[in-house]
């Protein structure tokens, strides 16, 4: 996927925090700890740095969703990521995205942390981020 299709799926999913831009999706690719992962309808974009692994951001298509395409990425993202010798996974999620939470749970991430007050929602509030981990 190009920069421009990774930022319009991106924004087809996203309002919180907001959608990355293609440009910020050009800059994230060339750095050399960065990968990506692609399936249909759906991408997850990570880093892999001294043994840890970071899910920097992950995306399905709203009209694929619940068709498994989600804990695919996870899958793939996870195979990437011991393929860089990564020991362990972390994510950043916003306490309001339940589906997302229980997809992670489902998948081994645990709680470890919350960042208060983390995402500005479009309304203006702030809501906190769930950290989460999960060994490889």
């Amino acid at each position: 996927m190009t920069p421009e299709e990774l930022a319009a799926l991106h924004a087809r999913c996203f309002t919180v925090p907001r959608p990355f831009t293609a440009l910020e999706f050009a800059d994230l690719l060339a750095g050399p700890t960065v990968f990506l992962c692609t399936i249909q309808d759906g991408f997850a974009l990570g880093r892999a740095v001294a043994g840890e692994a970071e899910l920097v951001t992950i995306a399905v298509d709203p009209d694929a969703r619940r068709a498994g395409r989600g804990r695919a990425l996870l899958e793939t993202f996870a195979a990437e990521a011991r393929r860089r010798e990564a020991q362990a996974v972390f994510l950043e999620v916003d306490e309001a995205n339940a589906a997302a939470i229980a997809l992670y749970q489902q998948d081994g991430f645990a709680r470890i942390g919350t960042r208060p007050r983390y995402y500005k929602h479009p309304n203006g509030e702030l809501s906190n981020a769930v950290v989460m981990r999960r060994a490889l």
